[in-house]
């Protein structure tokens, strides 16, 4: 089936005697013993949790799905599953959160971390130590849009025995599919793209094949409990079945705007994988079927100009997180705070489903106002 097929299809469940064509929304915290379905404490499992997870193991052509209450729990629990003294690799550039989470907590647990470069394979290699267990990849990256062949890095991983994460929260299985490409597991924030409307928070990790390390992460999500809410399930599943037309949407909009900053005398770099000088745009025209929705923007005049953009916008919301219909900008730096690596006039836009004429008169305006020191 193609992928809008099993968008709208996978993970229904018409089986009960009212024939809903909409799911039934399950909040019960418990379960009469002996059900037939084999619930036993929705901490543990729940009815709209396993309808969201078969859907999204069949959209990335995985076997396994294991969904959290958000992404940084999704990612927390991959950690949570390494053991004292193993050493994991990671992007340079990953999103700060998850950064932040390895070397100011575990770290002190006894786990090992390396960064770098994921774009230059050489450096991979180099970085790979004897006790090394994982390699966690973003691609395209958070906010620097960089681009790493999964496929090539799925072989190095491959040789050395060690799992690959793929970080896919800016794509979706609409656009790009890590477990196809070689990758062992692919993590999700749902609360982007997959739910799509700003109104949910959510993580999926989904693996290739189950093995001993989705044994121990399944566990984590049972035993920890950082498990979405029943309600957050049937509105996650609900916008995925939206999902591969809006990303349409999002890739057709980004890619007008990204083309109008490229030329604007206000912009120093656009960072948008769709553009032909992007140091990524042939290993993302391999392995994307578009570029996505997502862009940085580095303008003239330095962090206080960018602050005054992100201000002066009319249409564009100044705010954390992407992946909704409606269109956000945020001056990126500043939020992820003192250990930001992310350039001082850099904004991170994400690109809604409002008509790209308006975005692009909007930012028009914007990028014209004088700056200020905020």
């Amino acid at each position: 089936m193609k992928i809008e097929t099993i968008a709208i299809q996978a993970g229904r469940d018409m089986s009960d005697d009212i024939g809903a064509v909409m799911p039934a929304i399950h909040p019960t915290t418990t379960y009469l013993r002996g059900n037939n379905a084999g619930y036993f404490y929705s901490r543990i499992d729940n009815p709209n949790r396993r309808s969201l997870e078969s859907c999204l193991a069949e959209l990335e052509n995985g076997t396994d799905a294991i969904a959290f209450a958000s992404g940084m729990a999704a990612s927390n629990a991959v950690f949570q599953a390494m053991s004292s003294g193993d050493h994991l690799l990671l992007a340079d550039d990953t999103y700060f959160g998850v950064r932040e989470l390895v070397m100011d907590i575990f770290s002190r647990w006894g786990l090992e971390y390396t960064l770098v470069d994921m774009t230059d394979l050489d450096a991979v290699r180099t970085a790979i130590r004897p006790h090394t267990r994982l390699i966690w990849a973003e691609t395209p990256s958070n906010p620097m849009l960089k681009i790493t062949d999964i496929a090539a890095l799925a072989e190095i991983s491959r040789t050395a025995g060690i799992k690959l994460v793929v970080d896919g929260t800016w794509t979706t299985a609409i656009l790009q599919k890590p477990l196809d490409l070689g990758a062992d597991f692919v993590v999700h924030s749902s609360t982007k793209y997959l739910g799509g409307h700003s109104d949910l928070t959510g993580g999926i990790l989904i693996s290739l094949e189950t093995c001993e390390l989705t044994e121990k992460i399944r566990k984590i999500q049972g035993t920890g409990g950082a498990v979405p809410s029943a309600f957050d399930c049937w509105l996650l599943l609900r916008g995925i079945r939206t999902l591969a037309y809006r990303i349409r949407g999002h890739c057709a909009n980004a890619a007008r705007v990204a083309e109008f900053l490229y030329e604007h005398p206000q912009v120093q770099t656009v960072h948008y994988p769709g553009l032909p000088g992007h140091p990524g745009h042939d290993i993302a025209r391999q392995q994307m079927q578009d570029f996505g929705g997502m862009l940085s923007v580095q303008v003239k005049g330095g962090s206080d100009q960018a602050a005054t953009v992100a201000v002066s916008t009319k249409l564009f919301t100044e705010a954390t997180s992407l992946g909704g219909v409606e269109s956000l900008i945020e001056h990126r730096a500043p939020v992820e705070g003192p250990h930001s690596t992310t350039p001082g006039d850099l904004l991170r836009i994400s690109v809604g489903l409002e008509h790209p004429d308006d975005l692009i008169e909007d930012l028009d305006q914007a990028l014209a106002q004088p700056s200020f020191n905020r």
